[in-house]
């Protein structure tokens, strides 16, 4: 497909060039539709090649094969919108700068924010592969499961978990959802 996309890029190209050279409007006309439809195939061939690559990575039953490299725990990102003046959803903080001799006493830059759960890098790599939802408050490092009473009086919402952890939010200590989804997916 890609190929073709180029193709129809030199297509367009030569049109254009014609087009203006000639003062034709159908030319013109031609080339942009040519453009739209180079565009088009462009957008299909990046996801044949992400399906692909999809495939090749996991196994008939969704997991990686045998032998295969687990995913890395990823680190914490910041959207787009971080530094426009808006907080955005789905967005831990980053870590609070100390001044140079200062040490906080607070987790994350937070007196009331609950210490993160405890789990292997294995663990960590089967819980970025659940589908189940967990809760996140705007702007606070941690996920947590809907019954957790840090959320009473916090406006949060559902999020995938693998979303979750890829966004770099990091799993309650006293709700323990990793804990608690690994122990429900091997019950299911």
């Amino acid at each position: 497909m890609i190929v073709i996309s180029l193709a129809l890029i030199l297509v367009a190209v030569v049109l254009l060039v014609f087009g203006l050279a000639g003062g034709s409007s159908p030319l013109l006309v031609v080339s942009i539709g040519a453009s739209l439809l180079a565009a088009v195939a462009l957008v299909a061939g990046a996801r044949q090649a992400a399906g692909r690559a999809s495939a090749a990575t996991s196994g008939p039953t969704g997991h990686a094969p045998r032998g295969a490299r687990e995913p890395s725990i990823p680190t914490q990102q910041t959207s787009a919108d971080f530094d426009a003046g808006d907080a955005g959803w789905r967005q831990p903080p980053g870590s609070p700068v100390a001044e140079p001799g200062e040490r906080s006493s607070a987790v994350d830059g937070y007196d009331d924010e609950p210490a993160a759960e405890e789990f292997s890098a294995e663990q960590a790599a089967r819980v970025a592969r659940l589908t189940d939802d967990v809760r996140v408050v705007d702007g606070r490092p941690r996920y947590h499961l809907d019954q957790c009473p840090h959320l009473v009086g916090r406006k949060h919402e559902p999020l995938p978990v693998a979303e979750a952890v890829e966004l770099g939010f990091t799993p309650c200590a006293h709700c323990t959802p990793n804990a608690v989804l690994l122990s429900e997916a091997e019950h299911r």
